[in-house]
């Protein structure tokens, strides 16, 4: 069996069937196997209709009078029926599921597992999950449960993965050094477990043959690496000791550190694979600054790609005014670009030192002298091909050096994972003078009593304030307040305050307009979705509203609220919450830490790393069953592919299990 075949290749599965499965992700043989439960129902002891007591239940039973009726409410259906036993009947209850009319036959029987509970004032079973009888096998009664996608519901998968199950006699190993037959067992069992524990040991395998190949990925990555050539930059230290005593302030010890670290890297002739990480606000730019003036010292060139315009822009105003005293030649290169063809045969002509741009530098006509350095800034919202683009832009057969750089703080597990091919740069301090943001949660309810005072002294103060709401357009669905509904109130609420609204749909234009317009201090009151998330630094903006809190992320709120105390004057985030459910422990913990360092390890342990990191955008994490808190098992994957390394033949054999293919080859290559 070939792993990377179409999922269409495989029994009961046609083109309709595997259009849907390709829309959610599911393309390969490999992806259609991997996509395990997500949890496992037990019908072992099935409680009669009779029985039944509120809370959730499992019954079994036929069930009959299904229909499906539209709410008053807009874009909400309900079906609902009755289900029987031999001691009594039931009415069943689902919201927006009006498939559930076809899917059952009136004489086959069903297991039925969800919430039995009050509903308008009639007990009755709420969207339970199905299952027919004579899919389970009676010996254990497992049944497993899919995460749904679109068209594709947990029982329509289940009838797939059970159709293709003789399939799993043929999957190859991926590892030589353990037992022959072992991923098979582990995915056959994952899928169709003869009892909890053989769930969570074919689980326990897969997670670590998961981080296993992402750790050598990382590791093959940094051996490649090294067999490149790059240009050897020395250490100028009068110049640099110069450049450093020229600047306004006093760099911390750690900018002093990650700078050292940075001119060793690139002195030698391989090139530098580094990522400088670093909480908002803790100068990390100032270094990228230094690296790469003494990159120019040598008569070379340095290209610095950011995510959107607005960065691009904010890094070359304000590296512009310092390095240009010291005669480098920076530019501008974003899409709105004017003679943007002129200013590319400079840079192609080696007149322009210093480039700072967006996607633009990626273009094909874009093309440099003599590239020396790269500096990627939030590197995680780069995919691969993207980074792989910008340094291959060196002419001369040689590989420039990289400097990756993210306000994201990324916890330890990560950096010995997905990052284990870069060296790390931690900017723990703070620069002097930086005052640590206040947080409070409120609830809505407080908001007109205790919020909008502090508005108004924030406004009469002469400073300016973001509210974050998460949807541009109302849901009725939802109760969630939009960023064009917000804004028509707060209008209504602060007269005569200038405020308006920002979010992702606009055109770039004019997203780079209103954000200028906030800059100058024309906009008092920008209400934005998270397309402000990174880079915006507007030093007179003190407060920061996040509504619907609960909705974030722990890393995402600690960068929203990044956008607030980069002045000297004292900042404010409120975390507004909805309900009357207690604060989250994501929200408490932002409530008493301004360490991002700190809320990234919680954030991992809480909502796990495509959470934080956004595995689609950055095209490197994909781990679908291994935890990357899972802290003993990295280290023992790590240990065991040290070991692996040591004895060539281990690669050898593993190319020929992977027919030369792996999942993650050159997912975290940046050379």
């Amino acid at each position: 069996m070939n792993l990377a075949d179409s999922v269409e290749t495989l029994k009961g599965i046609g083109p309709k069937t595997a259009e849907a499965l390709k829309r959610a992700g599911i393309r390969t043989v490999r992806d259609f196997f991997y996509n395990l439960p997500k949890d496992y129902e037990s019908y072992a002891a099935p409680t009669s209709i009779a029985e039944m007591r509120p809370g959730k239940v499992v019954i079994k039973g036929k069930i009959d009078s299904l229909s499906t009726r539209q709410a008053r409410r807009r874009r909400l259906s309900i079906t609902e029926g009755v289900i029987r036993d031999n001691t009594g009947a039931v009415k069943v209850v689902w919201f927006n599921q009006a498939y559930r009319v076809r899917q059952f036959s009136p004489e086959k029987e069903y297991y039925f597992t969800g919430n039995f509970e009050l509903k308008n004032g009639r007990y009755s079973l709420i969207s339970p999950s199905t299952a027919e009888v004579a899919d389970i096998d009676p010996k254990n009664g497992l049944s497993p449960i899919y995460v749904a996608h679109g068209a594709i519901k947990s029982h329509d998968f289940r009838r797939l993965v059970s159709n293709s199950r003789s399939k799993f006699s043929e999957i190859p190993d991926l590892l030589p050094t353990v037992k022959p037959g072992t991923r098979k067992n582990a995915l056959f069992f994952a899928h169709f477990p003869n009892s909890p524990k053989s769930a969570q040991r074919a689980r326990d395998y897969l997670a670590y043959e998961e981080l296993f190949e992402l750790i050598l990925a990382a590791k093959l990555n940094r051996q490649e690496n090294e067999k490149l050539k790059a240009v050897e930059v020395p250490f100028v230290a009068a110049k640099i000791k110069e450049f450093v005593a020229s600047l306004p302030f006093k760099l911390t010890g750690a900018q002093r550190l990650a700078a050292w670290e940075i001119f060793q890297n690139m002195e030698k002739n391989t090139p530098m694979n580094r990522l400088l990480q670093g909480d908002v606000g803790s100068g990390k730019t100032m270094v990228a600054a230094l690296a790469a003036y003494e990159v120019v010292l040598q008569g070379r060139q340095v290209a610095l790609l950011a995510p959107t315009a607005i960065l691009a822009t904010q890094h070359y105003e304000g590296l512009s005014k310092i390095l240009e005293k010291f005669g480098v030649k920076t530019a501008l290169l974003t899409g709105a670009t004017k003679k943007k063809a002129e200013l590319k045969k400079q840079i192609a002509a080696g007149e322009i030192d210093f480039v700072i741009g967006t996607h633009a530098l990626l273009t094909d006509d874009t093309e440099f002298q003599d590239l020396a350095l790269a500096i990627i800034d939030e590197q995680h919202r780069f995919g691969v091909e993207q980074r792989q683009k910008l340094l291959l832009k060196s002419p001369d057969g040689l590989a420039p050096h990289l400097l990756a750089m993210t306000a994201t703080p990324i916890p330890r597990s990560l950096q010995l994972t997905v990052f284990g091919d870069l060296d790390v740069s931690i900017l723990n301090e703070m620069p002097k003078g930086r005052r640590p943001i206040t947080t409070k949660i409120l609830t809505e309810v407080e908001t007109r009593e205790l919020l909008y005072p502090k508005i108004r002294e924030t406004l009469n103060n002469g400073s300016q304030a973001y509210w974050i709401c998460k949807a541009i357009d109302d849901d009725p669905r939802t109760e969630t307040t939009s960023v064009k509904s917000r804004c028509a109130k707060l209008q209504r609420d602060f007269s005569g305050v200038k405020i308006e609204f920002l979010h992702g749909r606009m055109k770039p234009a004019e997203k780079d307009e209103i954000m200028e317009r906030f800059s100058r201090g024309e906009i008092q009151i920008l209400v934005s979705t998270t397309v402000v998330e990174v880079g915006v630094d507007v030093p007179n903006s003190t407060l920061m509203v996040i509504e619907n809190a609960e909705s974030y992320g722990l890393a995402q709120l600690h960068q929203l609220r990044g956008r607030v105390g980069r002045g000297s004057k004292a900042s404010f985030c409120y975390l507004l919450t909805s309900g009357d459910t207690r604060p989250s422990l994501r929200l408490r913990e932002l409530e008493k830490s301004n360490d991002g360092f700190h809320l990234a390890e919680v954030d991992l342990k809480l909502r796990g790393p495509g959470e934080i990191y956004g595995a689609l955008q950055h095209g490197a994490l994909d781990l679908r069953i291994a935890t990357l808190s899972d802290t003993k098992l990295i280290h023992r994957a790590q240990a065991d592919v040290q070991k692996f390394l040591q004895n060539p033949e281990n690669m050898v054999k593993y190319r020929e299990l992977m027919n030369g293919i792996t999942k993650y080859q050159q997912i975290t290559t940046l050379n």
